[in-house]
């Protein structure tokens, strides 16, 4: 909207192990992104194979995320919805003050994984991050890896902490909830895998009102980052949010309560990368779907 500031870094999933806000050493990520056939042979062991993968995640790095771009005007019949695109976020947002409670469900989608390089997509609800430093977010992870999809639950505070892995045994078809409760400086974020139970959990962290704001509710697709950039986008078809639900101050609604934007996902070149649908005629669910990896 004109009357509000341009929103110029994407705080997220700052998240994978430190965007996982998602991920932390970078300086071995370079080399780790394409694995070999030694190491495909070498560890063949689905155990050992899946902790490869859960060490890979921990050397990807956020702490700063591409910049967004208004395009167009508001779209017709949406009061306050104006399209942005970012090279990292698919999906919406809602902006204001003072957001306290933000959720959704969604069923875990699958990953098509046909390379041996690795590829990540995350999906997660989260306070703050679309037009702050910080961010507080929990959700799913794949993690296409030696051409084999692996699938986590995970939260984050950032920058307080790193990517926070919790479930190793997420899988497509899991019928996942989502929430991130603040309590003052308190945030509540819970994940729970109705399919898979070994992956819920729930967190409680605390952060100053000086860090985290409260100023925007975010529901994402998102392509992690490493130290190189963004990685490439796992090719997760479909990812459909539901039951969205937010509330600002004392007021509680959906996403169409309130200010919010509709998210593209581009390359470099402009190209989507993950399209957004429009939201439901009650403001609680869409869904984003993939485009390309990169």
């Amino acid at each position: 909207m004109a009357n509000r500031p341009r929103r110029f870094l994407l705080y997220s999933f700052a998240a994978l192990v430190p965007a996982i806000g998602l991920l932390a050493g970078s300086a071995a990520a370079a080399s780790a992104r394409t694995i070999t056939a030694h190491t495909a042979t070498t560890h063949s062991d689905a155990a050992e194979a899946r902790a490869i993968a859960v060490a890979e995640i921990k050397k990807l790095t956020v702490g700063y995320h591409p910049t967004d771009r208004h395009v167009g005007i508001a779209s017709p019949g949406k009061k306050g919805l104006s399209d942005v695109q970012s090279t990292n976020w698919g999906g919406y947002a809602d902006t204001g003050s003072s957001f306290s409670n933000v959720s959704a469900s969604w069923t875990e989608p699958g990953a098509s994984c046909s390379s041996r390089s690795e590829s990540l997509a995350a999906f997660w609800v989260g306070i703050d991050g679309y037009s702050s430093d910080s961010v507080e977010q929990d959700g799913t992870l794949i993690e296409c890896y030696n051409r084999t999809a692996y699938q986590y639950t995970w939260w984050e505070m950032y920058p307080t902490n790193d990517i926070q892995v919790v479930g190793e045994s997420a899988a497509a078809g899991d019928a996942i909830t989502a929430s991130v409760v603040r309590s003052g400086t308190s945030y509540k974020l819970t994940v729970t895998d109705a399919t898979h139970t070994a992956n819920s959990f729930s967190k409680t962290e605390t952060c100053s009102a000086s860090s985290c704001v409260d100023t925007s509710a975010e529901w994402i697709a998102e392509a992690p980052s490493g130290s190189s950039g963004v990685e490439p986008l796992s090719d997760f078809g479909t990812w459909t949010a539901s039951n969205a639900a937010v509330t600002e101050g004392s007021t509680a609604g959906t996403i169409s309560s309130f200010t919010d934007d509709e998210i593209t996902m581009i390359n470099g070149s402009g190209a989507t990368k993950a399209l957004p649908g429009a939201l439901n005629s009650g403001g609680t669910g869409f869904s984003v779907t993939w485009e390309r990896a990169s």
